[in-house]
């Protein structure tokens, strides 16, 4: 990579370590850079899964505030996260990389869907809190306490063979399945969202090392902004209107697709 290959490969890592800490789908930044650097598909999607490590990590370091009292959930949903991603990462590796280059523009584009429709799953989240703490109210109870059952458990595990094999906006779906299955606030889900993709990320980062190629020098420049951006994510990201946070997100995700199928 040229010196101007590589900054740009460091600022999209700064890029998606603050899109993922706030909300997730950093992926659809990084990846078409690496593809328009000239990395092959699967090698680019593994090194920006080990580079992303360290940025998830950040995200969680930045949330634990949010997850005090949440040790139940986390080895829980953390345990489905885990079987989940090592399960993703290992199709990555056995299928042919023609499978992986065929399905990528889908995955990418049910990403791009889901960072849309984010705002009404937001609004439904909202809504539901509202609903239940009125009712909690009009009974004198507190409002019952839920781990979301075992169609949480199952939808998380799912989300981490998504986030294993491809990952972009798993964030994304794991605020959605979280949100409208259990009773606590945005902030919450997120603190553990962050754990959750943190554990994919991790395993599957920790399956590639044995099992696929990797570019160390593309992996490094990502772990290294991805690191600052998950430190910093909240208070940079916060200063983009969230509509032009997400038009920018859609914008290099059909970038992406573009590249993969007209390229």
């Amino acid at each position: 990579m040229t010196v101007w290959e590589m900054t740009a490969v460091l600022l999209a890592g700064v890029a998606a370590g603050g899109i993922n800490t706030i909300v997730g789908s950093g992926t659809l930044i990084t990846f078409p850079v690496l593809l328009a650097v000239g990395l092959p598909p699967v090698t680019a999607n593994v090194s920006n899964a080990l580079g992303l490590v360290p940025g998830s990590l950040a995200g969680a370091i930045g949330y634990r505030a949010e997850l005090a009292g949440q040790r139940h959930r986390l080895i829980r949903y953390g345990t489905a996260s885990l079987i989940g991603g090592l399960t993703g990462a290992a199709l990555l590796v056995t299928l042919p990389g023609s499978a992986f280059e065929a399905v990528v523009p889908v995955l990418i584009l049910t990403a791009l869907v889901l960072v849309v429709v984010q705002p009404r799953v937001a609004r439904a989240m909202a809504a539901r809190r509202a609903a239940a703490t009125a009712a909690a109210t009009a009974a004198g109870t507190a409002a019952p306490a839920s781990d979301g059952g075992w169609l949480l458990l199952a939808c998380i595990g799912l989300t981490g063979v998504y986030g294993g094999y491809f990952g972009a906006a798993q964030g994304v779906l794991l605020i959605a399945l979280m949100g409208m299955l259990l009773p606590d606030d945005l902030q919450t889900v997120n603190g553990i969202k962050n754990v959750l993709a943190m554990i994919v990320n991790g395993v599957a980062a920790v399956f590639f090392l044995f099992a696929s190629t990797i570019d160390w020098t593309a992996a490094l420049l990502i772990a290294v902004g991805a690191t600052l951006g998950g430190a910093l994510g909240a208070k940079v990201g916060r200063r983009l209107p969230p509509v032009a946070l997400r038009a920018l997100i859609v914008a290099v995700g059909l970038v992406a697709v573009t590249k993969l199928l007209f390229l």
